[in-house]
């Protein structure tokens, strides 16, 4: 029997993408029986993709939550219209679940209940991590960009009782505008887009002139076109005291993700996990170099 040496939990967070309905639903279906602790779940993209409601949503929650998973609700991170405020208030208003706070509207609506900082947040410092604390946050996601260096500082500045959260997997959201980046691509106004996000399962790729990858589109998201990859330093991030690794959904090798941390927390071989297919692999931010770059571990 193998024993158990987790120094860490493994989040799945929220899904980025517009995927039909039956292909999220059998996506979560695989979650619940993977060895993923924390589920992160909510549409943070855009108010009018319609494949799941927010009554979709919680009715999810609450079968992975009897699945023996722990739900967190998560909230938009751009705020645009009176109708998405008034969602954002009904989300923080629940008390079923925990909400991940996108932006700071959400902890003002929150009023002291606890929460989850998202990782656009940007909580650079201690003092703002205090300062998150102080409203209500029991654990923090660390800035997408941040470098390990300043990670560790941060880490030692933290209040105590207040976990750590790393994305180690999966595209990274880098901005975010008004504006619909793919409508645009299509020549299509915002309002009118046609849904084209949902043909685009990984976001829609950007290329230089000279054709490398650079960029990804997805509706107001620009993401890395590279998938993040830092699940080789799992142990370094554990030795740390980060609390919690994040996995970020994408078509293909997230459950392959997902594995590799289980196996690596029970002391195991690491196994592979492949990024969808055309889809090359960076870690450079970790390293304190280009987001994009790719280095070894040990660099």
């Amino acid at each position: 029997m193998e024993m158990k040496t987790s120094a860490y939990q493994i989040s799945v967070g929220p899904l980025q993408y517009y995927w039909p309905r039956q292909h999220t639903l059998d996506f979560y279906a695989a979650l619940a029986d993977s060895a993923a602790d924390i589920i992160y779940l909510g549409e943070t993209v855009c108010s009018r993709r319609h494949e799941l409601r927010a009554d979709d949503w919680l009715e999810l929650a609450r079968d992975l939550r009897d699945a023996g998973k722990a739900v967190v609700l998560s909230g938009r991170t751009l705020i645009e219209t009176g109708a998405e405020a008034s969602a954002l208030k009904k989300l923080c208003g629940q008390d079923d679940f925990m909400v991940e706070a996108g932006e700071l509207g959400a902890v003002r609506h929150l009023n002291g209940r606890a929460f989850v900082a998202g990782p656009h947040i940007n909580a650079y410092h201690g003092g703002t991590l205090e300062w998150l604390a102080e409203r209500g946050a029991t654990r923090f996601v660390a800035p997408l960009e941040m470098d390990g260096r300043t990670l560790a500082v941060l880490m030692a500045e933290r209040p105590a009782r207040l976990e750590a959260e790393v994305m180690v997997w999966g595209r990274m959201a880098l901005a975010f505008s008004a504006r619909c980046f793919t409508a645009r691509h299509f020549r299509l106004k915002k309002d009118d887009c046609g849904f084209r996000c949902i043909e685009h399962p990984d976001g829609l790729d950007m290329r230089t002139q000279e054709s490398s990858e650079f960029l990804a589109i997805n509706g107001i998201q620009v993401q890395s076109a590279a998938c993040l990859d830092l699940l080789s330093q799992a142990p370094a991030l554990a030795a740390m005291g980060v609390e919690v690794l994040r996995v970020s959904p994408q078509s293909a090798g997230t459950l392959e993700a997902i594995a590799a941390l289980d196996a690596m927390r029970r002391g195991l071989a690491p196994r592979d996990a492949h990024p969808p297919a055309g889809m090359v692999r960076c870690n450079g931010y970790f390293h304190g170099k280009p987001g994009i770059d790719l280095l070894e571990a040990a660099a």
